[in-house]
């Protein structure tokens, strides 16, 4: 018996799940080895066991059963122990002769998977409605589906020492960048974890770790990923999670959505600058109120100014003390409200909304002015979903330059924040591309959504293309 069968059955002793099958065949005995949870055991049965049993007697070696007996669309020889151990995890099966060292795989696949469903969070008004899903082979698919093109590349890397998950890193040949599909490529490769199981674990090694601002970009959209590969980016698809990742991410991209391609172009172009004006109120808009309320009243009309002061009357907090409460009760709604199941979590979301509020005034610890602000401030952060992390971060910051020295401080809150997104890159790229830029080409798709024919023709290859 071949040495094969006695360190796969001492290596997985313990587990219930991988079975052994011996079978006597025209070439001797023949030991097939798979795992019945990873594999469809109905196709082993009728097209590996079966013709096994039955081949003729012109048969002579495992080489004869590759090109005659099995007519599979996966055959082929197992290069060594390890590789072995592999294909065994990934849900193939291993055909071991008793006579003969060499060992066959054949691929039968037949795992429980998800289907592809709406993905949850980026849903459309009109458009593609295709998700990925946690099989990195159906999120493959449904790329290739759309990219009919033969130098679209999926490069299978295995990430992490125990679990040895599947990494592709897809792109497509002579419009991404060799650079940046090295620097992708190297960075999947030196990953040390033991295991991995999620794109973050691959988006660490890219990122800007000096910054809260996510510098790779991520999509649960087929036809999202697509439209960035197209563009000469790199796509990242892990197996088991059903986001894929794409590198380089611009900060212009947190204010466009899928919709905004599939919508009238100047209803899409209305809310895409809406969207830009929630930004600015969502990380401004607290700090400016302090540092007027507190140190530049006098630039506050005065029927106004009566008012707030009539709605502070009875707060024991100074007004640093007012935001920060307010915003740190806005912050447990929401975690609260994503934490619990969606059905409870929306409704205690919108409960625990006003009844904080109305209690936070009523019992004095709060003006009605602050609350407005703080509030306004909260729902700007949901317009723009992917930026909420270093939004509530930078809001903070500017907040507290705010608190010491009034609009000087918030003016230098401000210059850090733009300064900072002036400085970070995206694997070797400008964050802030295409703004700064001259050619007009680039404003083509930042604040006015242009016509489809011309900001299709890809404005990241063509600007590093001519580099």
């Amino acid at each position: 018996m071949n040495k094969l069968v006695d360190n796969l059955k001492e290596t997985f002793k313990d587990n219930f799940d991988v079975k052994y099958r011996d079978i006597k065949t025209v070439i001797g005995d023949v030991t097939l080895v798979f795992i019945d949870t990873l594999c469809s055991t109905i196709f082993i049965s009728d097209y590996i066991i079966k013709p096994l049993e039955i081949m003729n007697e012109d048969i002579n070696s495992l080489l004869d059963v590759k090109g005659k007996v099995l007519n599979i669309n996966m055959v082929d020889w197992v290069k060594d122990t390890k590789d072995a151990y592999l294909h065994l995890l990934s849900g193939d099966i291993l055909i071991i002769s008793a006579k003969e060292s060499k060992v066959l795989y054949c691929e039968v696949k037949g795992y429980v998977r998800r289907g592809v469903g709406i993905p949850l969070t980026e849903e459309v008004i009109k458009g593609p409605r295709e998700g990925f899903t946690e099989a990195f082979v159906d999120n493959i698919t449904l790329i290739r589906r759309r990219v009919k093109n033969s130098n679209l590349k999926v490069e299978p890397i295995y990430a992490g020492s125990s679990s040895n998950t599947v990494v592709c890193i897809m792109y497509i040949k002579g419009i991404a960048p060799e650079k940046l599909v090295d620097k992708v490529r190297k960075a999947v490769k030196d990953i040390n974890s033991s295991f991995v199981l999620d794109t973050n674990y691959i988006e660490e090694k890219l990122k800007n770790k000096s910054s809260a601002f996510d510098t790779t970009g991520y999509t649960e959209k087929a036809d999202t990923a697509v439209a960035r590969i197209m563009e000469g980016r790199v796509a990242i698809v892990v197996d088991g999670t059903p986001f894929v990742a794409t590198v380089p991410h611009f900060f212009v991209e947190n204010f466009q959505t899928a919709d905004d391609y599939y919508i009238n172009k100047y209803f899409s172009t209305f809310t895409r600058i809406i969207r830009w004006i929630s930004f600015f109120i969502a990380i401004l808009l607290p700090g400016f109120y302090l540092a007027i309320s507190t140190y530049h009243f006098s630039l506050i009309p005065s029927l106004l100014i009566f008012r707030m002061a009539v709605s502070r009357a009875g707060v024991p907090f100074p007004t640093i003390i007012e935001v920060l409460l307010l915003m740190f009760f806005f912050q447990l709604i929401k975690e609260a409200g994503l934490r619990l199941p969606q059905p409870i979590g929306t409704a205690m979301s919108i409960v625990s909304a006003l009844i904080l509020g109305d209690a936070a005034v009523g019992a004095g610890l709060a003006s009605r002015t602050t609350l407005i602000v703080v509030a306004i401030s909260t729902v700007s952060y949901f317009l723009i979903p992917k930026l909420y992390t270093a939004a509530s971060l930078w809001s903070l910051i500017i907040l507290i330059f705010s608190s010491f020295l009034g609009l000087p401080g918030f003016y230098i809150g401000l210059m850090m924040l733009l300064s900072h997104l002036s400085a970070l890159d995206s694997c070797g790229y400008n964050y802030i591309f295409p703004l700064g830029t001259i050619k007009k080409f680039r404003f083509k798709d930042i604040f006015i959504r242009g016509n489809l024919d011309d900001i299709s023709k890809g404005i990241f290859v063509e600007d590093h293309n001519n580099e």
